[in-house]
């Protein structure tokens, strides 16, 4: 039988690692967690965002600083991700 975690378990365990963020709306960020509380607000270094511009191109923007993301705008954590260059979407339509 698997042993059980739970969620902020395996949020502790990804500190100090890459972390992919996917946020509310369409936004998506990178960077290395530091830390984080039990409302998932989460602390990040190096961080990337991912968001879409008005015609709906992917840009970019490197994050200079140590940032804070509210928890209540965070829907998914993919600990170890590389981000949407890694997603298997980006991937099939790059062979496709």
């Amino acid at each position: 039988m698997a042993s059980k975690i739970l969620p902020l378990e395996l949020i502790d365990k990804a500190i100090g690692s890459k972390i992919w963020i996917l946020m509310r709306g369409q936004t998506e960020i990178v960077g290395t967690l530091r830390g984080f509380d039990d409302y998932v607000n989460l602390v990040l270094d190096d961080a990337v965002e991912y968001s879409p511009d008005v015609h709906g191109e992917i840009c970019k923007t490197e994050l200079e600083s140590e940032i804070l993301l509210n928890g209540n705008h965070v829907t998914i954590l993919i600990p170890g991700g590389e981000g949407p260059e890694d997603s298997m979407a980006v991937n099939f339509n790059a062979q496709g």
